[in-house]
């Protein structure tokens, strides 16, 4: 007589035999996961970085200046935008080759970060542009801070190509109030510096 098969437990014998292949695909797929979102952070960090100096750039500038936009509207406190252009980059370019007019950036870009809080956020926003979002300031100290960095980065010359070379920066100041918009906000701090620019 035939030995009969019990469906039921070949079934189960089957799943025994899955079981370590599914347990070992699943690891697989949670590291490669894993894998994929470590990537995913790096490159929305990339995505906010500048690529010459080694700042943010205007994407993380202008998300941060909407956060600090969103706490003066609750909670009324003081803060402020600050744009500093660097005077004749051209001209540096033009005299002293790319390679210094780059180096003048990276000494700005390290001067206004060492001359602000750890507090405050420092960007770069463009060729010649930095954006600084001055957070818990009020103007009038905002005002200060904006002399304070002028000065500072005229008084340290780049050293580069064995020249040394004299940087001199304009800025332009404006205070974030309750009721501003982003593009409000940004587009005073800019005049403010372009009318500061034509006085020199």
């Amino acid at each position: 007589m035939a030995a009969s098969i019990n469906p039921l437990r070949s079934n189960e014998a089957n799943l025994t035999e899955l079981r370590p292949d599914l347990s070992e695909e699943n690891r697989r797929l949670r590291a490669t996961v894993d894998e994929m979102q470590i990537r995913l952070t790096e490159l929305e960090k990339l995505a906010d970085c500048d690529t010459l100096t080694p700042l943010p750039n205007r994407r993380a500038f202008v998300r941060e200046v909407e956060r600090v936009l969103r706490q003066v509207e609750r909670y009324g406190t003081p803060a402020a935008l600050l744009y500093v252009d660097v005077n004749s980059l051209k001209s540096i370019n033009d005299r002293f080759g790319h390679a210094a007019g780059d180096a003048a950036l990276c000494h700005v870009a390290t001067s206004l970060s060492d001359l602000v809080r750890q507090t405050d956020f420092v960007a770069r926003i463009g060729g010649d542009e930095f954006g600084l979002v001055l957070d818990h300031l009020d103007g009038a100290s905002a005002a200060d801070t904006a002399e304070r960095i002028a000065e500072c980065i005229s008084n340290v010359p780049v050293s580069t190509g064995g020249c040394d070379i004299v940087v001199s920066v304009a800025t332009g100041m404006t205070t974030i109030d309750k009721g501003d918009s982003v593009e409000g906000a940004i587009a005073r701090a800019d005049r403010n510096m372009y009318a500061a620019k034509a006085t020199l």
